[in-house]
C-alpha cells in the first residue's frame, strides 16, 4: 500500500565467533558424545560406514583425566560447536589430545578459533604436540596448512608409538605425530 513504511528485516549473514569456556562436570556427556561422532564421521567419510566406535569413550576419560588437562568446549549461539582438551607440562610443552568441531559444523573456521584461543591462553607453550590417523585428510590439512603444525612422524605397526604401544593391534595403517614450535617473541 502505498504511503506506507516498509518492514526491513536485518539478517546476520556471518555468524559471530564462538566463545571458549571451560567444561563444567555437566558438560561432559556431551561433550564425549559430540567428540565420538565427529570422530567417527571422519572415519566414515573414508572408510564408509563401520558398526565399532573410533573414538572408545574410555580414551577421551584417560585425556580428561591426565594431570595438568584443561578442556574446552566452543559455544555459538547457545550450542557446543566443538571443543579440546590440553595437557600442558611443566616445561614448556604442550599436548593437544583432542581437538573436535561437531558434524555439520565444520569448515566454518571453528577449528581454527579453538586453536587460536588454545594458542593465546597459553603462551607459555613453546611446543606443541598431536596425532592424526594417516587416512584424515581433513585433520593433516587442518594442522599443517591452517594451524602451522608439520608433520615429525609417522608411527605404524613396524614403527610403534612408544606411548601407545597398544594401539597398533588397531592399526589403522599409520598415525601422524605433528608438532609445533611457537616463535619465542610470543
Amino acid at each position: 500500500m502505498q504511503g506506507e513504511p516498509t518492514a526491513v528485516i536485518a539478517v546476520c549473514v556471518e555468524p559471530a565467533d564462538p566463545i571458549i569456556l571451560r567444561l563444567e562436570e555437566s558438560d561432559i556427556p556431551e561433550f564425549k558424545t559430540e567428540m565420538q561422532k565427529a570422530f567417527q564421521n571422519g572415519y566414515e567419510d573414508v572408510f564408509g560406514r563401520c558398526g565399532e566406535t573410533i573414538l572408545p569413550e574410555s580414551h577421551i576419560d584417560d585425556s580428561l583425566s591426565k594431570t595438568n588437562s584443561a578442556a574446552y568446549k566452543a559455544v555459538l549461539n547457545g550450542e557446543t560447536v566443538g571443543g579440546a582438551i590440553v595437557v600442558i607440562d611443566s616445561n614448556a610443552r604442550g599436548e593437544l589430545d583432542f581437538l573436535f568441531v561437531k558434524v555439520g559444523h565444520q569448515g566454518k573456521g571453528i577449528g581454527q578459533f579453538i586453536w587460536r584461543f588454545i594458542e593465546r591462553e597459553y603462551p607459555e607453550v613453546r611446543l606443541w604436540e598431536t596425532h592424526t590417523p594417516h587416512f584424515d585428510r581433513r585433520n593433516i590439512h587442518f594442522y599443517i596448512n591452517r594451524c602451522g603444525f608439520s608433520a615429525v612422524e609417522f608411527f605404524t605397526k613396524n614403527h610403534p608409538d612408544p606411548h601407545f604401544p597398544e594401539e597398533e593391534e588397531n592399526d589403522f595403517g599409520g598415525m601422524f605425530r605433528f608438532e609445533k614450535r611457537m616463535p619465542s617473541d610470543q
